[in-house]
């Protein structure tokens, strides 16, 4: 039961969230704003853009990794939702030490000046990534499962939370590391050769073009809509108190890419054909979570059909 109380700290709530001019990270700027709280935005806008962001959200345009910079950003706030990243795992590879700085660099950056705040250290709640898990045939992947990342992206994203651990046991920073799936909604940017399959396959059937599928499309994935990560991440800090905890952000139903591309085409209302490509070196085969510990610990899990979620990407 939510108190006077409780709902007198959340409308005087200030977050911080970096990536906010992103995907996940705008989305989560309107659900923080539609409940009364007060929002920054730090973002380099090297992917996001400004015009995902409300004019009266105070937008900081700067480096996740430089400390003077997150230190201003974090100045008088209540927590911060860490959700900047160099998310294109092809990009991480073409540049290693870059998207490193970025993901890992930047990461712990955050939590060092969440360390410092004036009095105690304030909540993190940060995207980790199913990328942790590589190609591990333990499904439903389950949070305690082996974690042999195969991407330089997925590497990073483990060892954020490891450091986080080194934040909360050290410098006592409670933080929460979301592992998502495969993330998808309006504002994905089909344009870019780094979005999610998703965007482009809905993008293609819009204007009754083949569909691209690498292989024989019997890949599966654990598609999970915005909104639902959105809720996530809220119900993630208002139950963060203490700890360096760890939740999968998923379904917990696979989807196979020949489903995934039938399913898009019927919404479309198109009959889109399906072009078979080579398989792409390290493509995982199988990839499905567990959400049993979130929604245990959260009290919530993933509420929107593929179909429904779908069906609201195709519309924008």
């Amino acid at each position: 039961m939510i108190t006077l109380s409780d709902r007198m700290v959340r409308t005087m709530a200030t977050w911080l969230v970096t990536g906010g001019c992103g995907f996940i990270g705008s989305h989560l700027v309107d659900a923080l704003l539609v409940r009364g709280d007060r929002v920054r935005v730090l973002d380099d806008l090297s992917s996001g853009k400004r015009e995902n962001l409300p004019s009266s959200v105070e937008l900081r345009v700067g480096d996740v990794a430089d400390a003077k910079t997150v230190d201003a950003a974090m100045n008088g706030v209540t927590g911060c939702f860490h959700l900047a990243a160099v998310a294109a795992v092809q990009r991480c590879t073409e540049d290693w030490v870059g998207s490193h700085r970025t993901n890992l660099t930047g990461t712990i950056t955050i939590f060092e000046q969440a360390a410092r705040r004036p009095g105690s250290p304030i909540p993190v709640v940060y995207a980790s990534s199913a990328a942790v898990y590589g190609d591990n045939p333990a499904l439903p992947l389950k949070e305690a499962a082996v974690t042999r990342p195969l991407s330089a992206y997925g590497a990073d994203k483990l060892a954020c939370e490891l450091h986080a651990e080194v934040a909360w046991s050290i410098h006592r920073v409670p933080t929460l590391g979301l592992r998502f799936f495969n993330v998808f909604g309006p504002r994905q940017d089909p344009t870019s050769p780094y979005s999610g399959v998703i965007s482009i396959f809905a993008a293609r059937a819009a204007q009754g073009r083949e569909i691209q599928v690498f292989g024989d499309g019997e890949q599966t994935r654990d598609f999970i809509c915005v909104g639902d990560v959105v809720a996530h991440l809220l119900a993630g800090m208002d139950s963060l108190r203490s700890g360096a905890r760890v939740f999968n952000v998923c379904t917990g139903r696979a989807t196979s890419i020949l489903t995934l591309a039938a399913l898009i085409s019927e919404l479309a209302g198109r009959e889109c054909r399906v072009e078979h490509a080579p398989p792409r070196a390290g493509d995982i085969r199988a990839s499905v979570g567990d959400p049993a510990h979130a929604i245990e610990t959260l009290g919530l899990s993933a509420e929107t059909t593929l179909a429904a979620g779908l069906a609201r990407t195709l519309r924008g």
